[in-house]
Parts: structure tokens; C-alpha cells; sequence
């Protein structure tokens, strides 16, 4: 974070007719939440990094494109447009990631080090409306938002397994063929079946249209509805927001979208597997939550823990064909690549509950229960098998930050030419009620 901003201060002393740098909030420890501005034009585009806590790679991508609009008068002059970029919207979650950013780029390492808050503390969601926001991060953002009036905002997200894709509130004709050109070029797998988008319309490869906020369950909200989230406020003044994801250990599979050979038997493994592996973690944390209420940070930790384990059943209940939930909610015609990512999230979603309890358990200083060397034993399975069952690799941080500024740039490129086709705000469901978090896996 300290690096971050020094480079955004450096930037701003060497153009200083251009960039401007301020601070537009602070968060809930306490560290200012920094605002890059390039350009003086009348129209303004946001980009917001660091909404996810263990996702970094926006902060290197916000830099980047800094070097880029400042090199290039058609991003500002020409276009009569200013570029905001929010360093970081989490930068209290950010830091402490820390512990794996520096490397080693393993899977063990990174998921030991793994840290996102629970469900109701990542800044970029309103579950409770914007009305009502708690977090000053979120607040910060709503103002920023009504005082800019962005006509195109993004959200920089990082993929941990899998492959790059892009959510967006509202089609972005051409956008499908240049994601598939510059990631083809920078050699970055693209998600045709992402686990995030499951059910959602399907404006391209890879890209998808993010629904309008609705109630449902919470398993059913982490794929099948959209959050009412900071995206949306501004959407309906006629705010295009599109979310860039960026994989940082790509899997091949992940673009394969061919027809699989037995849909319903990879479903009940991945569902079976959930399930068997749920029952694991809920043995190892019954074993050692007596120890951790003295542990340093031990409810911040925890929360995230509580919430994996609670909406899994409903997950692995979704996802497996014989159940009454999957009849209730049909899934959609799945290609390998949907079952790819299915197989992919179960995986990642132990290994970040186990890494979770794995630095609850080094932050307390004693393990009576013996539970160390097990988490060990199980992260250590599991990261095997995300490199030998999926290919996983490592991309590195310059071709992630590449990727996400060239998808960025294109997407900024189509909005100013295509026009608004329509409001969304008279469609049926929009309204001003709260809605159940979607992106909370």
C-alpha cells in the first residue's frame, strides 16, 4: 500500500498540470483512501481497485493506466474526459495480504497468507441498501460517484484460479472479440463458463450482463442474482460499469466449451467433494475455536470462516443433480468449461476457509489440538491438485496488470462511441429495496 501511493505522489510531482492526487476518505483503521485524477475534462471515468482485499493486482493496473492516459492526449484532451482512479477501496483488507504479495507465487503460500473479510465487510456491497451504508470505504465511493457522475466506471477484481472475463451492467457491443484478441496475445485463459456469471446472459465470450439486483436465498445469491451493490445507484443515472477480472493462476480449461462427456456425474463429484470436504474443516474448527478468542484479529477472521461454511451445504445442494434444490433451480446447459469453473470454486473455497484457520491458529501462538500440521496436510492436497487436476499456473504481475489496463482501455473505447440504447431503470425489479450479496464466494 506504502509503494501504491508513492508511485501515485511521484506520478503527480512529474505531471503536475495533469494528475492531481487527493484523499477522498479514510477507512475503518484509519488510512486514506487516495484518488488519482488525470485529465480536466467535463466527462469523468472511475476506476476502482483493491474492492476485494486479496485481489491486487487493480493497484498495479491503476499505475499502468495512469502511464498511459498521461502519454496519450486521445484518453483526455481529445475525449474531453477525466480518469479517476481510486488506489484502493479496501486498503485495510490489502494490507493485510501483505504476507504473500512479495512471493513465493505459490498456491500453499498465498492461501496461507490468505485474508478477505466476511460477507457484510467488503466495501463494494450495499446489503442493507445504500441508505444504510456502515462502512466509511462505501460511503466514500457513493460520494465520489455522485460528485464525478461517471459516465463508464470499472471494478478491478483478480481471479485467483481460472481466467480473465468481464461483468457489465449493460451491453458494450464489440467488446467480446478485443477481450479474446488481447488475451489471446498475453497468453491469459478466458472463463466461458464463470462460476460468477452462472446463470447470468451471456453477452459474448467472456462476457457477461450482470442482472438487476433481486431477493433470494444466499446460496442462490452467489451466483443467481446480483448484489445491490455501488454499481448500481449510478447505473440508473446511466453509469455503464463494467468488472474486469484478471486470473492470477490461469487454467486452460477454462475456455474449453465444448460439450462434457457426463455432466451429471461431474456435478455429483463436485458436490460430494464439497460436501466431504465441509465436514473436514467443520471438524478442524470445532477442535480449536476454544483456542482463538484470544488470538489477535480471531472475529475478523473468523467472519469469512462462518460464512463459507454456512452457504456450502446450499452450494454443493445447488450444483448436485439428485437434490430437490438443483430441480427447484434448473442449472443452464454447462460446457467443460462451466464444470471447469464449478470444480475450481469448491477448491477455492476450501482452501481459503483452511488457510483462514491455518493464520488464525499462527496468530494464537499454541496449537493444544493439534490442528497445524492437518491444515498443512489438507492445504497441501489441495494446492497438488489444482496444479495436476487443472494445470493451474502462475501468471506474473506485469501480464495480469497488462491484460486488465488493455481490457480497460478497449472497453473506455467502445462506451464513448456507442451511445446508451436505453434506461434501465423502468425495467421490471429495479427498485429501491434491498437485495441479498451476489459476490460473496
Amino acid at each position: 500500500m506504502d509503494e501504491l501511493s508513492a508511485r501515485a505522489a511521484r506520478l503527480v510531482a512529474e505531471h503536475p498540470r495533469t494528475a492531481r492526487l487527493h484523499r477522498i476518505g479514510t477507512s475503518r483503521a484509519g488510512a486514506p483512501l487516495w484518488l488519482l485524477s488525470i485529465g480536466h475534462g467535463s466527462r469523468h471515468t472511475l476506476v476502482v481497485a483493491g474492492p476485494h482485499a486479496n485481489e491486487p493486482v487493480g493497484g498495479a493496473t491503476v499505475l499502468r493506466l495512469a502511464d498511459r492516459v498521461l502519454a496519450d492526449p486521445r484518453y483526455t484532451d481529445d475525449a474531453d474526459v477525466t480518469w479517476n482512479l481510486l488506489l484502493c477501496l479496501d486498503p485495510d483488507g490489502a494490507r493485510r495480504n501483505e504476507g504473500w504479495l512479495a512471493g513465493p507465487y505459490t498456491l500453499g503460500h498465498h492461501f496461507r497468507n490468505f485474508f478477505r473479510p466476511g460477507f457484510l465487510e467488503q466495501p463494494e456491497w450495499l446489503p442493507d441498501g445504500a441508505d444504510a451504508v456502515a462502512l466509511p470505504e462505501t460511503r466514500a465511493l457513493l460520494d465520489l460517484q455522485d460528485e464525478l457522475r461517471p459516465f463508464l466506471q470499472f471494478s478491478l477484481h483478480g481471479v485467483d484460479i481460472g481466467g480473465g472475463f468481464v461483468e457489465l451492467t449493460d451491453d458494450l457491443p464489440g467488446l467480446a472479440p478485443r477481450l479474446a484478441h488481447t488475451a489471446s496475445r498475453l497468453g491469459i485463459p478466458v472463463e466461458l463458463g464463470a462460476y460468477d456469471a452462472l446463470y447470468w446472459p451471456v453477452l459474448g465470450p467472456a462476457v457477461y450482463r450482470v442482472p438487476p439486483p433481486r431477493r433470494g436465498g444466499l446460496a442462490a445469491a452467489l451466483t443467481e442474482a446480483a448484489v445491490e451493490s455501488t454499481w448500481f445507484p449510478r447505473h440508473r443515472q446511466g453509469t455503464l460499469t463494467a468488472i474486469v477480472e484478471a486470473p492470477m493462476w490461469g487454467v486452460a480449461a477454462v475456455q474449453d466449451a465444448t460439450p462434457p462427456a457426463d455432466r451429471d456425474a461431474v456435478l455429483r463429484a463436485v458436490s460430494r467433494t464439497l460436501r466431504h470436504d465441509t465436514r473436514l474443516l467443520e471438524g478442524v474448527l470445532a477442535r480449536i475455536r476454544p483456542q482463538l478468542s484470544a488470538a489477535p484479529d480471531a472475529a475478523r477472521l473468523l467472519a469469512p470462516v462462518d460464512d463459507y461454511l454456512l452457504v456450502w451445504p446450499g452450494l454443493a445442494d445447488a450444483w448436485d443433480p439428485g437434490t430437490a434444490a438443483a430441480a427447484a433451480r434448473p442449472l443452464p446447459p454447462l460446457s467443460t468449461a462451466h464444470l471447469t469453473a464449478l470444480r475450481i470454486a469448491g477448491r477455492r473455497l476450501v482452501l481459503r476457509t483452511a488457510g483462514l484457520l491455518h493464520r488464525l491458529l499462527r496468530a494464537a501462538g499454541h496449537d493444544p489440538a493439534g490442528a497445524l500440521p492437518d491444515l498443512d496436510r489438507l492445504i497441501d492436497a489441495w494446492c497438488a491438485d489444482c496444479h495436476q487436476a487443472f494445470g493451474a499456473r502462475w501468471i506474473p504481475v506485469a501480464r495480469q496488470a497488462e491484460y486488465q489496463t488493455r481490457v480497460v482501455l478497449s472497453a473506455f473505447d467502445l462506451a464513448r462511441r456507442h451511445a446508451r440504447v436505453r434506461a434501465r431503470s423502468g425495467e421490471p425489479g429495479w427498485g429501491a429495496e434491498a437485495a441479498v450479496p451476489m459476490h460473496r464466494e
